[in-house]
């Protein structure tokens, strides 16, 4: 897979890499190009009095232009010069990853474009979304910091197995919406599944929570004073609907603080609220105060619940710098709640300071990994910090049988095998012929098991999701099964296909103009459901002052079509607003 020579995306990881899909630029349709210009176009006649950032010299920094779908080669060299990148991805991916995409630097684009029946809005992921909605304020500072902070912040968040099941609903339901093959059927039962699920989710998880306040901010965020806000979110930069309404009195605007955590939000629905922040500064701010809550940052038993929760691949750290990553099943708890005993299942792996100790991979702790946590009895100094004269009045030296007992009353008796020390820090110690018990006598580990690893610190000082050495321990984050759906396309959709490809080189040569009459004939009587190709003619012959009567024909079945197509009455309209007042117009303005 190529990294567009970005430096950015040349240094995302593995485990991120797997979620990248090839752009295809040839697949885009003349109507899909189509539609993307009808939305720029609207977008910025609209856009430049109610966006926070200039919009067509944002599109310009990201390499974007009103005409044509971007290619990512050209986004690549635009953003790199401000130290962002971009990929392409096949619709929604794990909230886990797309954070972590973000705190690399690296915009996740859809490769997939809106179909025009859903021009105005679409729940799915598309690239007019990703693309014109992130990326032309990327370029701004304050905001592209606050950005890539928050994906560093959300990919540690803990996320919980309703998560994913709500992940896969949405995704699922998004995907049946922009398919051109879903029956009614199919969409009423997608939307049942995800009413059901968003019901039942129960107590909402740190990702849940943090993708509330990327919802209200990154996506539907508003900048300024409550009485004038600007818009910045990409969800509203990117709908030429919502944009729209979003500014009307009916939709409530709120200060954005740490309390919009308690605001949750309907992907498939417009916003009833919408929040304002004063400045940047102030997200980066309600990021740190919700961040102060996480289980990254406070460790402890709580932290551990909420691993256990997860059902999937976490990272515990000891006090010591000792990670522990693997699929947390149990815990020891004392009469303080504090954390006496870990315990994981399957697959686990050690690691210190992000990287896998030699030796300490998956492989080797196939079957789980458990450990004590906390201070030996009658120690005041914790076993990590001990010193070599310390470990050997304890006779944890090469070969020597010793017996540890922590206050938590688990005993260890083994013969020592190897002491791993990193910073100054006792991290690791390694028996054979080794018992483990609790203080009521249960067993947690046999000398015929094999050798026994025992983890040192005297507290957990961090829970994150994910593995701490992701290439290592080879992390392949849940990948959804539902793809998008391709299109086949049957005859007479490729004849339209045709008809808007002459249109599109007749506009840009300015010749051939003589055909245009007989193309909007064929339009009117074999694909009387079009408006926008019959726009795009008309956008020709008014600004080029010929074929008056054409002109007058077209105007004419246009405003019938506006007046009928309850669905197409604001299209039309808004289409033969940008045509009386054109965009190349505005540009000059900005």
């Amino acid at each position: 897979m190529s990294d567009f020579n970005n430096a950015q995306v040349a240094k995302l990881p593995r485990h991120l890499k797997q979620f990248i899909v090839a752009q295809n630029y040839e697949k885009y349709t003349p109507i899909d190009q189509a539609v993307w210009r009808y939305v720029m176009r609207q977008n910025y006649s609209y856009l430049k009095n109610v966006a926070y950032y200039p919009y067509i010299k944002g599109l310009q920094r990201a390499g974007l232009s009103i005409e044509y779908i971007p290619d990512l080669q050209t986004m690549n060299d635009n953003l790199g010069k401000i130290g962002w990148g971009a990929v392409t991805v096949d619709g929604f991916i794990p909230p886990a990853a797309f954070m972590e995409y973000q705190a690399y630097r690296v915009l996740v684009i859809a490769a997939d474009i809106r179909q025009i029946n859903h021009i105005e809005y679409t729940p799915a992921p598309d690239i007019i979304h990703e693309s014109a909605g992130h990326a032309p304020i990327i370029a701004d500072t304050d905001y592209n910091n606050y950005l890539s902070y928050f994906g560093s912040i959300g990919a540690k968040a803990m996320f919980s197995a309703k998560d994913f099941e709500l992940y896969e609903a949405i995704r699922k339901l998004s995907i049946l919406k922009e398919a051109a093959d879903a029956n009614e059927r199919e969409i009423a039962k997608a939307e049942k599944d995800l009413k059901y699920i968003s019901a039942n989710m129960g107590e909402p998880s740190e990702m849940a929570l943090l993708g509330r306040l990327h919802w209200w901010t990154v996506e539907y965020g508003l900048i300024g004073t409550l009485e004038n806000p600007k818009i910045y979110g990409a969800g509203l930069l990117s709908s030429i609907g919502e944009s729209a309404t979003c500014m009307q009195s009916d939709v409530e605007k709120l200060w954005y603080n740490i309390y919009t955590v308690n605001y949750p939000y309907d992907i498939t629905k417009p916003q009833p609220q919408l929040f304002v922040t004063e400045t940047f500064q102030n997200l980066i701010d309600v990021l740190e105060a919700f961040a102060d809550t996480m289980a990254f940052r406070k460790g402890g038993t709580e932290s551990i619940m909420k691993a256990i929760a997860c059902k999937n691949v976490a990272t515990a750290v000891y006090s010591s710098g000792l990670q522990v990553s693997g699929v947390f099943t149990d815990i020891g708890i004392d009469a303080k709640d504090e954390v006496t005993f870990i315990k994981t299942t399957g697959l686990s792996a050690l690691a210190f300071n992000g990287k896998q100790l030699d030796g300490h991979g998956k492989d080797y702790h196939a079957d789980g990994f458990s450990s004590p946590v906390g201070l030996l009895k009658d120690s005041v100094k914790a076993l990590e910090d001990f010193g070599k004269e310390d470990l050997k009045a304890l006779n944890l030296t090469l070969d020597s049988k010793t017996e540890l007992v922590f206050e938590s009353g688990i005993k260890v008796i083994g013969v020592v095998k190897n002491i791993i020390i990193e910073n100054e820090k006792v991290i690791l110690i390694a028996f054979n012929d080794c018992t483990v018990t609790e203080s009521n006598g249960n067993i947690l580990f046999k000398p015929e098991w094999g050798d026994y690893d025992m983890a040192v610190g005297e507290k957990i000082i961090s829970v994150y999701n994910g593995a701490a050495d992701k290439d290592a321990y080879e992390e392949i984050t849940l990948i959804s099964g539902e793809k998008t759906h391709q299109i086949i396309y049957d005859e007479k959709t490729l004849k339209l296909h045709s008809l808007y490809k002459s249109v599109r080189t007749i506009r840009e040569t300015a010749e051939s103009l003589e055909k245009l009459p007989e193309i909007f004939a064929e339009l009117k009587t074999k694909f009387r459901q079009d408006w926008l190709c019959a726009l795009e003619i008309l956008e020709i012959v008014f600004h080029k002052k010929r074929f008056h009567q054409l002109e007058k024909e077209i105007l004419i079945h246009l405003e019938i079509k506006a007046g009928k197509e309850l669905d197409h009455t604001k299209l039309i309209n808004d289409g033969l607003y940008v045509i009386k007042n054109p965009v190349s117009q505005l540009v000059m303005e900005d």
